[in-house]
């Protein structure tokens, strides 16, 4: 049996960005923050020691704190958690232990601890190092702040970090994108996330219409390929949609289990778990969460069966190692494989899909197009 991976969501960050729809909690707004933040943990730690005994302290072998902002809890808190994790399950020696930050002042202290602790690899909320991009996403540190942040980390022992970024944005040009993707470089990070701004439903941006002054279509996937290019000359390459790493050793070793659909428990309001078979996921209340954290009947939602074979198509085309014909025949039996390698020759003569007989995987244009590219191979339409 495969380790797991373990998702802690963490629900607090200090203030929401206007761009997020996340589940989570401003602690500008709360009288009691550090309160609520103590119950959480106690509340995570009940669920965790419930599900170590529920799957009988199965090995896991990544750990991702996501949030909000994880590094809000501090490093005695993450650490408690941590413990916490390992007493529940089987941690694996070389366990990929991951936590989300938000750049800020005076961390080179708690980057310390959470190094003794046991994180051993950081991802970095950058965005853009561009001061007026920043602004505009409502983002609370300056270009020179990230910087800092990044060689406080370093200096504490982390040698795997990840910094994200953010394109098509409201007055983004070709230059910016680039400067933004130079500066990552030089900082020596070995992983970097590219994502095209997506204004959702519900955010502060959407009821700003944001929308209405981002980039067209056509603009988008250009400074997309851009970036891809960028990215390569700077020495990352592209091993997902929005995934770029130095070396396939500083690739998300967490994140890949959801696109090669294997399992992971999913912890915490609005957690999101991969099982036997099932999906499942905790509401976005954290109320609920720390009331019914740990009692036998406190079981997340039911989200239907996963890891079929339209499934391993749809999260397999992310990657740009793709799918093996061969080996998505061997593991489903009844699919028909064959047109699927049929659907695929047009799309190969028109350079959205890679050459190769048995795998299919996207091209950087054709990553632009995944949804349709898909619905084309698995539908016909």
């Amino acid at each position: 049996m495969e380790p797991l991976g373990i998702y802690l969501h963490v629900p607090f960050c200090t203030a929401k960005c206007p761009y997020c729809d996340f589940y989570s909690l401003g602690t500008q707004a709360m009288t009691d923050a550090e309160e609520v933040m103590d119950a959480y943990v106690d509340a995570m730690l009940r669920e965790l020691a419930q599900w170590g005994q529920r799957l009988e302290c199965r090995q896991a072998d990544t750990v991702y704190f996501g949030g909000g902002t994880p590094l809000l809890l501090g490093s005695r808190r993450i650490s408690r958690l941590l413990q916490g994790v390992r007493a529940a399950f089987a941690l694996t020696q070389q366990a990929e232990i991951t936590l989300e930050a938000n750049p800020a002042t005076a961390l080179a202290q708690e980057f310390s601890r959470l190094h003794e602790a046991g994180v051993n690899r950081l991802s970095f909320g950058l965005q853009s190092s561009c001061e007026e991009e920043l602004r505009l996403l409502g983002r609370r540190h300056t270009a020179q702040q990230a910087a800092q942040c990044v060689l406080d980390a370093q200096a504490a022992g982390f040698t795997n970090l990840s910094l994200d970024l953010m394109l098509g944005l409201p007055g983004q040009s070709e230059q910016t994108i680039a400067d933004s993707i130079a500066f990552c470089s030089s900082l020596n990070v070995p992983h970097i996330s590219a994502y095209l701004l997506k204004v959702e439903p519900g955010t502060p941006f959407q009821q700003q219409g944001i929308q209405a002054l981002c980039p067209d279509e056509d603009t988008q996937a250009d400074w997309y390929l851009l970036a891809v290019q960028s990215l390569a000359r700077h020495g990352y390459r592209q091993y997902e949609i929005s995934n770029f790493s130095r070396s396939p050793e500083t690739q998300s070793r967490h994140n890949l289990k959801y696109w090669r659909c294997q399992e992971y428990l999913g912890l915490g309001p609005s957690a999101h778990s991969f099982l036997n078979g099932s999906r499942m996921y905790y509401p976005r209340d954290l109320d609920s969460f720390l009331t019914g954290a740990g009692s036998p009947g406190y079981l997340p939602v039911p989200d239907g069966e996963g890891g079929g074979f339209e499934e391993a198509v749809l999260l397999g085309l992310r990657l740009n190692e793709g799918i093996s014909l061969r080996e998505l025949g061997a593991r489903f039996p009844q699919a028909d494989c064959a047109q699927l390698a049929r659907r695929a020759t047009p799309l190969r003569r028109a350079g959205l899909l890679e050459e190769g007989e048995d795998r299919l995987a996207l091209t950087p244009r054709g990553f632009l197009l995944s949804n349709s590219i898909i619905t084309k191979l698995l539908y016909g339409v």
